[in-house]
């Protein structure tokens, strides 16, 4: 349990927290919102103790409750290679050698010496935790999890060196995962993640047995993940007891009933100032118009938040494209020797809001770039239609601000239809106020410098927009208020972005990168999930199976030839020989899993026998047999997953009356 009790910190004259209370429970799933800059980071860095405070405590109960931190900026890992790194980070590198250093020394003790049994009370303490930490089957878990956050095989014994900024970030979080804190303090842990990582991410959040503090912008991750909401607004906490759409609907409500309590206020100041002014100079009123004074110096005023109100932009009217904005042609990418996609064709027509998904890697930055004509393809043409005046933003396109103007000079620098009212309105909304418009570029943060980039972008005369990541470095409200100016947007929109919520209400056309080639859906995100699922499905048991479909003869629905009886008899034969091949590989599976688990019981009985325990020989023996036992288990236990999975499949063929009956 973490108790927060009257906490105060402020800088200069700016303050974060005043006077918060707030009690986390253990095993909750919490969800740290708010403006930037009210705090979020540094309240989490304040549970982990990197923050001393102006007054006030927060405390941890239970004993040797670990705290595991996912910083939001970048991190530096060793020159080692990944397996290492993450054994070192785990703590699993440490009981190891810790073991190894009893197992010596009670080689050279004395049995059943006073010595002896304070190592051996050491090992079996050592031991004990190692199997907390499922030491046995780390390397095991640790490829589960690095597959899970998109590393391929190869990717396993790579120097950390060797990665970017954002997959150095993913191997911090598996190595944060393996340790298994019991609380998890998370600092926008989506930021580096393609949507196939998050997926998997969120998947493996849901059955983590600690605490979870999440600060994240990412909607769907929220919803996924939270059962609570606290919103750090003005030095204040407020609790929602529900996930982000539960809190935006009860923040609605709440917001409403104050504007009510405001209104019936505001009448009842009005009449009892309406008293006072007529009875002021009247003598025999002189004690009425005292008391409803005072009832006005003690009215506890009702004050809408400054967060709560709502702001809206819009992008200047741009001027009508022809229908075909653009038409790819043959276009193929390489560097050297690697190939990022070859010969695609695709075209994009005016009012199209088209989205790029696909892992990291696959080509989605490469391919706004040569939309943009920022690069050239190797072979094929990147055309635009007619009257086609065209924008983009990328993660590079602070390089191009002047640092040696302000913000404000740099807005007025460019040539736009929108007025000095609507521009500092925008400087607003993407948390540029007051006199922060005067400050120069040059001593800007990256994500400012970002958001500024992107704003000289929405006041651009253009009706084609080319838009990779341009939420990265915007909170939730802003990239709210900057999706409905997208969904009011008289152009063509195309973007990369991993905002799953962000792009499914705003796109009507996915296009998949994955292994060089492009997959089209007509549709939203959430569209995109279902048919992709439903395809990775039907690959699976087609695969399984090993049957190809005859798609040539396209009589009318329900007539069916000779051939075609043929060749679904021999599929239905096919299925029931492979279910009933599969089901007995299970049966003797199970049986196996069984055997080892018996005999890996016994050893484990034989590790607390006086016999074994003073015989370091024997010691180290029935350890490695421990864990080469543990480690058939595991292959077994993956073996025995993929044959449940398998039979699952061709359950639902049936169902899903794919297969003739």
């Amino acid at each position: 349990m973490i108790k927060i009790n009257n906490i105060c910190l402020g800088y200069a004259k700016k303050v974060l927290f005043n006077n918060i209370n707030l009690l986390i429970t253990e095993k909750s799933r919490t969800g740290l919102v708010g403006d930037n800059g009210t705090g979020k980071t540094t309240l989490l860095r304040a549970i982990l103790g990197d923050v001393i405070l102006d007054s006030g405590t927060i405390t941890i109960s239970g004993k040797y409750r670990s705290i595991g931190y996912l910083p939001q900026d970048l991190v530096e890992l060793e020159s080692i290679n990944i397996i290492d790194y993450l054994e070192k980070k785990s703590g699993i590198l440490k009981i190891k050698q810790s073991i190894e250093n009893y197992m010596e020394k009670l080689s050279t003790c004395v049995p059943s010496t006073e010595k002896y049994d304070n190592i051996l009370k050491r090992y079996e303490t050592a031991v004990e935790l190692f199997n907390m930490k499922d030491g046995y089957s780390f390397e095991a878990n640790t490829k589960k999890i690095l597959s899970g956050l998109g590393f391929k095989d190869e990717d396993f014994f790579k120097n950390c060196s060797e990665f970017s900024g954002g997959w150095k970030m993913r191997i911090f979080l598996a190595g944060l995962l393996l340790s298994k804190p019991d609380i998890l303090l998370l600092d926008e842990p989506t930021n580096h993640l393609d949507t196939e990582s998050m997926e998997w991410v969120e998947h493996y959040l849901k059955d983590y047995y600690g605490t979870i503090i999440a600060i994240s912008h990412d909607r769907v991750f929220l919803d996924k993940i939270v059962t609570q909401i606290i919103e750090l607004a003005n030095g204040k906490i407020t609790t929602y007891k529900g996930n982000y759409s539960f809190y935006l609907k009860e923040k609605s409500r709440r917001i409403e009933a104050f504007k009510k309590q405001m209104k019936l206020q505001d009448s009842e100041i009005k009449r009892i100032q309406t008293f006072i002014d007529r009875f002021r100079y009247k003598a025999s009123k002189a004690k009425q118009v005292q008391s409803r004074i005072k009832m006005l110096e003690k009215l506890d005023l009702v004050e809408l938040d400054k967060g709560m109100k709502r702001v809206n932009i819009k992008f200047p009217e741009c001027k009508r494209s022809g229908y075909e904005v653009l038409t790819v042609k043959n276009i193929s990418k390489t560097y050297g020797d690697l190939v990022v996609f070859d010969e695609i064709n695709f075209s994009v027509h005016r009012g199209d809001r088209i989205a790029f998904v696909g892992v990291n890697g696959a080509g989605k930055s490469t391919l706004a770039r040569l939309l943009s004509k920022i690069e050239k393809p190797t072979s094929g043409e990147v055309k635009y239609g007619i009257n086609v005046k065209s924008a983009s933003f990328s993660q590079e396109s602070s390089n191009n601000l002047n640092y040696y103007k302000t913000i404000w000079e740099e807005l007025n620098s460019i040539t736009t239809k929108s007025t000095e009212l609507e521009i500092r309105g925008l400087l607003g909304a993407f948390l540029f106020s007051g006199e922060d418009i005067h400050k120069k570029i040059g001593i800007l943060s990256g994500g400012e410098k970002s958001r500024l980039a992107l704003l000289k972008i929405l006041l651009q005369d253009s009706n084609f927009l080319i838009l990779d990541e341009p939420t990265n470095h915007l909170d939730i409200k802003t990239k709210e208020i900057f999706q409905n100016a997208l969904l009011n947007y008289t152009g063509t929109v195309v973007i990369v972005s991993h905002d799953r919520y962000f792009l499914d209400n705003l796109v009507n056309r996915i296009i998949e990168i994955k292994d060089k080639t492009f997959c089209e859906y007509h549709g939203n995100y959430s569209y995109f999930i279902e048919k992709r699922a439903k395809k990775e499905a039907m690959n699976n048991v087609n695969a399984v199976c090993e049957v190809t479909t005859d798609k040539t003869n396209k009589k009318a629905p329900g007539f069916k030839t000779k051939e075609q009886k043929r060749q679904e008899a021999e599929k239905r034969n096919q299925l029931y020989r492979l279910k009933k091949d599969l089901s007995k590989k299970l049966e003797l599976t199970e049986e196996k899993i069984n055997e080892l688990e018996n005999i890996r019981e016994k050893y484990e009985i034989l590790l607390c026998s006086c016999n074994i325990m003073n015989n370091p020989t024997n010691l180290k023996t029935l350890g490695k047999d421990i864990k080469l036992t543990t480690s058939k288990l595991e292959k077994l236990y993956s073996e025995w997953d993929r044959l449940l999975i398998v039979l699952a499949e061709i359950d639902n063929e049936k169902k899903r009356n794919l297969i003739s009956t």
